[in-house]
């Protein structure tokens, strides 16, 4: 994985960790939705890693 893909979905799993934590005091939903995102977030950036490096672009 490039360098910059792998800096956009650390920042953005950062973001979203961040956006989480503030929500925790005011809506318990919201932060939780963010969090199941993040998740998705970090999972979406092994998968895009581990099929770039099956496809031999890395």
């Amino acid at each position: 994985m490039g360098k910059g893909l792998s800096l956009w979905f650390a920042s953005s799993s950062i973001v979203l960790m961040a956006a989480a934590s503030i929500m925790l005091s005011h809506n318990i939903w919201a932060a939780l939705g963010l969090g199941v995102l993040t998740i998705l977030n970090i999972g979406w950036g092994f998968i895009v890693k581990a099929r770039l490096r099956r496809s031999g672009k890395e």
